[in-house]
């Protein structure tokens, strides 16, 4: 079993930045990939940005030049810088660790962008 705790979120005005983190416990050496998903109220979860077990980076349009993932894998930890936030960015955040035998997901954490 894998287990993600994800850390960072909070409220921030437009324009600020956050940086979330997701650790992961548990058997959780070995993922092909990971990354950040965000679902807003009443909407779908998409797809933010993630980073592969080689390094390669995929962001959605959205998050395109303000946000960053990187990773540490000796800790096992997965990062996303946001930088610019806009009000729209207001979701629930997700992080995902994906291996050969299937997903894992963190409990989400709250970011609002409001002044």
């Amino acid at each position: 079993q894998v287990q993600l705790v994800e850390s960072g979120g909070g409220l921030v005005q437009p324009g600020g930045s956050l940086r979330l983190s997701c650790a992961a416990s548990g058997n959780a050496f070995g993922a092909n990939a990971m990354g950040w998903y965000r679902q807003a109220p009443g909407k779908q979860r998409d797809l933010v940005a993630s980073i592969t077990s080689g390094g390669s980076t995929n962001y959605a349009d959205s998050a395109k030049g303000r946000f960053i993932i990187s990773r540490d894998n000796a800790k096992n930890t997965v990062y996303l810088q946001m930088n610019s936030l806009k009000p729209e960015g207001t979701a629930v955040y997700y992080c995902n660790f994906r291996y050969v035998i299937g997903d894992y997901w963190g409990q989400g954490t709250q970011v609002t962008v409001s002044s």
